[in-house]
């Protein structure tokens, strides 16, 4: 199957919320999408983790994937996070993706209870049949409370036509080396891991998913040509001065920091949908001094 030339700097979207928090900002949602795409990222990915996805009535779900892909309107591919508890929501999400012009859709295994590798083949194999666009494996245990082997991702990339790109965010670069190695060069692998993003694109990473651009997103860019580049000089220089942004965007929470940060940048994109709490005060304080020290 051929895919479309997904490299570089992907940048996840918030999902904004009114002041309520009761209904979807879509205004919003097109000038984050907007600022990202003047920043230069080299894609789009809506309702991941960023996106707060899973916080989502499938009503709200359908019209930020539909208003995102829309308003993307080609300027840059759009690959649509699918992930839900069971194998026919993300089905019919893969589907509405596919069908409003997706370019990508990405998989997440999450499950309610813990899944066996036999389980997580069928649940890539059921989409991969339903869906003509490709598919980007997600393997992020943190979130999703499954961690698939280097060995498990490769039966899936040879077993799931569709399955041509996977997304690595456990943290640990070994698995990308891993992914480098026994997929003998042939698997384009993502880092999706802000800290590691120096060490991914040396061992290989295709690109960089990630929230940061909402905030630097030239930063980011310049990263990236550095390494295009071969500039290793430049692109250490250039990560260790975003690093302490990036560890702190992790540990803070996608929605809640990103969602301060865009604030503090001028663009009210409202409160992350509870159970999730706001940024607190001190950690906003942080935040907007980390900021200011990268203008």
């Amino acid at each position: 199957m051929s895919s479309p030339n997904i490299h570089g700097i992907i940048g996840y979207t918030i999902t904004p919320f009114t002041a309520n928090g009761e209904a979807v900002d879509l205004p919003a949602l097109g000038r984050s999408i907007d600022r990202l795409i003047d920043g230069g990222v080299h894609a789009i990915a809506p309702l991941g983790s960023t996106g707060e996805g899973a916080y989502l009535s499938d009503a709200e779900w359908d019209q930020v994937s539909e208003f995102s892909i829309q308003h993307v309107a080609k300027r840059v591919p759009t690959v649509v996070s699918v992930s839900d508890l069971t194998t026919a929501k993300a089905v019919r999400r893969a589907r509405f993706a596919e069908a409003h012009g997706a370019d990508v859709v990405m998989v997440l295994p999450a499950s309610y209870w813990k899944l066996s590798e036999a389980e997580i083949l069928a649940h890539y194999r059921a989409i991969g049949d339903s869906i003509g666009v490709p598919i980007m494996l997600y393997n992020n245990p943190a979130t999703s409370g499954t961690d698939m082997s280097v060995e498990l991702i490769l039966r899936i990339f040879h077993a799931v036509a569709n399955v041509t790109m996977v997304k690595e965010s456990t943290g640990d670069i070994q698995r990308m080396h891993k992914l480098h190695v026994l997929g003998e060069g042939q698997v384009p692998f993502y880092n999706g891991c802000n800290p590691l993003a120096l060490e991914a694109f040396a061992a290989g990473a295709k690109g960089w998913c990630t929230a940061a651009p909402n905030l630097i997103a030239q930063l980011n860019g310049a990263l990236y040509q550095a390494v295009l580049a071969n500039d290793l000089d430049q692109a250490r220089q250039l990560f260790y001065r975003q690093l302490p942004l990036l560890d702190f965007i992790l540990k803070g929470g996608l929605p809640a920091t990103i969602k301060a940060g865009l604030r503090m940048t001028g663009l009210e994109v409202g409160d992350p949908r509870l159970p999730v709490f706001p940024l607190a005060e001190a950690g906003c304080s942080q935040l907007q001094g980390l900021i200011d020290t990268l203008r």
